[in-house]
């Protein structure tokens, strides 16, 4: 699944800025910095909208654009062929950006002065919304179901994490003498999805699953820098976490 390369139909002059907003989106998120990403939200929205409408008219632009009225560019869509193009297509993905732009346009994010302030809640919202429209748009371009098209784009996450090193299945941390959580934390920050123990154990290269499921497993799940499930025995890293990973080691 991940040697498919997501949205390879659209060309790369609109691809590759598509999913640098999601991962501004995703990061902003993930760094509690509500406002700007509902902004890079709105965005986003412009850049699929862009590409949709190349689709439906048969030849994709060479670059984003705006247009004029939002909200009547996408109810537009509507009118496409329903033969040639599908209800995502036309209807569903359209409909979501219109939602997601209503947020970027007049909630607080959009405007000083807005009836709410940027807060978690819309924030949430917008990151959901653009997981889940660019899950659709994976899903329509490549006939996938919605699981596989989801899992592809979590795969896009980006994590600069300059201190990990890919191995073939093996992933080793390049700073001799860093102690067992950090470097636990580390592995967890290079990773879209929860590690398993078994994984973390061996690429730490812990001598005694026990003492490291005691010493720093545990210790790490109360000091909320990972969620460790008991019973799954899957670690995942939380937004502390990744603060600490981000300001603290990799800044170090």
């Amino acid at each position: 699944m991940r040697s498919l390369i997501p949205l390879d139909v659209i060309p790369s002059s609109l691809r590759d800025p598509l999913v640098k907003m999601y991962n501004e989106i995703e990061r902003n998120y993930r760094e509690h910095r509500w406002e700007p990403s509902e902004l890079n939200g709105g965005k986003f929205c412009e850049a699929v909208y862009t590409i949709l409408s190349g689709y439906v008219d048969g030849s994709f632009p060479s670059s984003f654009s705006k247009p004029a009225n939002f909200v009547d560019a996408c109810r537009a869509l509507e009118k496409a062929d329903k033969k040639k193009f599908s209800q995502a297509v036309r209807i569903t993905i359209p409909r979501m950006l219109m939602a997601l732009y209503e947020i970027r346009n007049n909630r607080g994010v959009g405007h000083v002065g807005g009836d709410v302030d940027p807060n978690h809640m819309d924030a949430t919202i917008v990151l959901a919304g653009a997981k889940w429209v660019m899950a659709d748009l994976v899903r329509h371009f490549h006939g996938v179901d919605l699981t596989t098209a989801t899992e592809i784009v979590e795969s896009l996450i980006e994590r600069v994490n300059p201190l990990v090193w890919d191995v073939g299945s093996v992933r080793r941390v390049l700073r001799p003498g860093m102690n067992m959580k950090d470097k636990t934390l580390l592995l967890l920050h290079s990773s879209s999805a929860a590690l398993h123990e078994d994984q973390l154990f061996s690429w730490v290269e812990h001598s005694n699953k026990a003492v490291y499921r005691r010493d720093v497993l545990r210790p790490a799940h109360r000091d909320k820098v990972v969620e460790y499930d008991a019973v799954t025995k899957f670690v995942t890293l939380s937004p502390r976490g990744i603060e600490y990973v981000e300001n603290t080691i990799l800044s170090s």
